[in-house]
């Protein structure tokens, strides 16, 4: 009766029920979201000598995941170029919340522990991230962390395509975050 006479019921509400809930958010200490992204994360394979481009993946964390999540996933594309994959990691335990720069350009990274990455059939032909390669425009590189529903994507395997592992991700995806970089 009392919170009756509140016009706003504010008085009512107890601090968590007032509390909004974390959202799911992806983010670099490399780049800002929809900043430039450094050199350092650029490809190696158009020929170029730049000793500052080292194809190294950038360091990503995020936050607010669906509390259902068995795992997560990334796929980076560039969304100047047909949404051309330039990166498939999955199978990263849920425990996990983030990726350190330059994950290792094998099928199963020792970092994070139990992952898994597609084989990038491109310009360079390596396990896992592939660079920014346009030299002479500026594109979007897109990441998105995908939440699973499964521990394991256990249909994938090292010969899949970066098209097949994409679709296998999204279609086990409860939840999404996502950040941009220029290139």
């Amino acid at each position: 009766m009392f919170c009756a006479l509140f016009a706003l019921g504010a008085a009512c509400l107890s601090p968590a029920a007032s509390a909004a809930p974390n959202a799911f958010a992806l983010s670099s200490t490399a780049f800002a979201n929809g900043g430039l992204m450094p050199k350092v994360h650029e490809c190696t394979s158009g020929g170029g000598q730049d000793p500052a481009k080292r194809n190294e993946s950038p360091p990503l964390a995020w936050s607010g995941g669906p509390a259902a999540a068995k795992s997560y996933a990334i796929v980076m594309r560039d969304l100047d170029n047909n949404n051309l994959i330039h990166w498939v990691i999955y199978d990263i335990p849920a425990a996990t919340a983030s990726l350190p720069q330059n994950v290792q350009h094998v099928y199963q990274p020792p970092v994070p522990a139990g992952s898994r990455q597609i084989y990038y059939r491109g310009s360079a032909s390596l396990y896992g991230y592939q660079g920014p390669c346009s030299p002479s425009t500026v594109n979007t590189y897109e990441f998105v962390v995908h939440a699973l529903n499964r521990a394991s994507l256990t249909n994938l395997n090292s010969s899949s395509s970066t098209q097949t592992a994409a679709r296998a991700i999204t279609a086990a995806s409860i939840g999404t975050a996502r950040i941009t970089g220029e290139s």
